[in-house]
């Protein structure tokens, strides 16, 4: 029997820092496991590569390597590159662990999901447990977007939930090993044989909806994905994308909203799907106009749904998956 090799790839954009901690965190994690792990850069354009460079050199970090993406195309875009060049020997790892650089995994955070998903050989995805610095968890285990889910995410009433209970995307987090549609990408292993299947991370997708996009290209090709509340690992979340100081949601989430459910699902499918979204925030701020309830979005959010999908469009499908291009490595026996 073969030993599985793990890359794990920690992405780095302006948070040198936290990147570092994050891999000291990875290497406890990967102890006893066979494998490497890669910094990769995005672009960053200020001290992160050398701030980066001098931790590996003073730790002396023999497993750890720094690669420079060369521009920022994004969180897929990134990960997709330190994916493609694979283990600094040049050998084909059959797993790879996705790490945010605001997270640090438990000290068998890895091997936790690794046995998920060498126990199963059609397991493609096993995602962490979540919690944040406070200890709440966080919601990270999904069921896939739809029309109906895009309603009730959007309306928020009790009623409506209830109704479309089996649409809510957020799922009740689960307490032991269950099978999902998506688990976010802040702490997640990848099986490495899928990917040579579907593709890489689609770069359309700047940021948000990537994780979301591959975990349904694997469903319908047949491949599972589990949520592992065993395995935990702290997150700060949104530090990379300034979610949580957002005054305004960016043109890039509204272009990978759209995207996918376009590229997934057709343009009548991604229309319906909008307007349903503008459907239930219309609902939920008529509530907020006669109540004392707090709207919450982010200020001009549905005129700016709304105004994105007129100006967009809906464009022709295109798949722009990186398949990946390598000779795949053979097989651990047991898989």
């Amino acid at each position: 029997m073969t030993t599985p090799a793990v890359l794990v790839i920690v992405l780095n954009y302006r948070t040198p820092d936290l990147t570092v901690r994050a891999t000291r965190a990875a290497l406890l994690a990967m102890e006893g496991i066979v494998g490497a792990i890669t910094v990769v850069d995005n672009a960053s354009g200020d001290d992160s590569c050398q701030i980066i460079s001098q931790a590996i050199a003073d730790n002396g970090w023999d497993r750890v390597t720094l690669m420079q993406a060369g521009r920022n195309g994004g969180f897929g875009a990134g990960n997709n590159h330190g994916m493609l060049a694979g283990l600094p020997d040049g050998a084909v790892p059959d797993y790879i662990y996705i790490l945010n650089s605001d997270a640090w995994p438990e000290p068998d955070a890895i091997r936790l999901l690794l046995d998920v998903l060498e126990a199963d050989p059609q397991v493609g995805f096993a995602g962490s447990h979540i919690l944040g610095e406070d200890g709440v968890t966080h919601r990270t285990a999904f069921r896939f977007p739809s029309i109906a889910g895009e309603f009730e995410g959007s309306v928020r009433t009790g009623l409506f939930t209830r109704l479309l209970r089996d649409w809510v995307v957020p799922l009740p987090i689960p307490q032991e090993t269950a099978r999902v549609d998506w688990v976010a990408g802040a702490s997640m292993m990848i099986r490495r044989r899928m990917l040579d299947e579907i593709g890489l991370f689609d770069e359309t997708f700047f940021l948000y909806f990537e994780e979301t996009d591959l975990c349904l290209r694997a469903a319908r090709a047949g491949w599972i994905c589990l949520y592992v509340p065993a395995s935990r690992a702290e997150h700060l979340g949104s530090v990379s994308t300034g979610m949580r100081d957002w005054s305004r949601t960016p043109q890039y989430w509204f272009d990978s909203r759209q995207h996918y459910f376009h590229q997934n699902h057709g343009a009548a499918y991604a229309a319906a799907a909008t307007l349903s979204r503008i459907a239930g925030e219309g609902l939920w701020r008529l509530r907020c106009l006669f109540s004392s309830r707090e709207q919450r979005d982010p200020p001009y959010f549905m005129r700016d749904l709304t105004l994105h999908a007129l100006r967009r469009g809906w464009p022709r499908r295109t798949q722009r998956a990186i398949p990946m291009r390598h000779t795949p490595a053979k097989e651990s026996e047991n898989q």
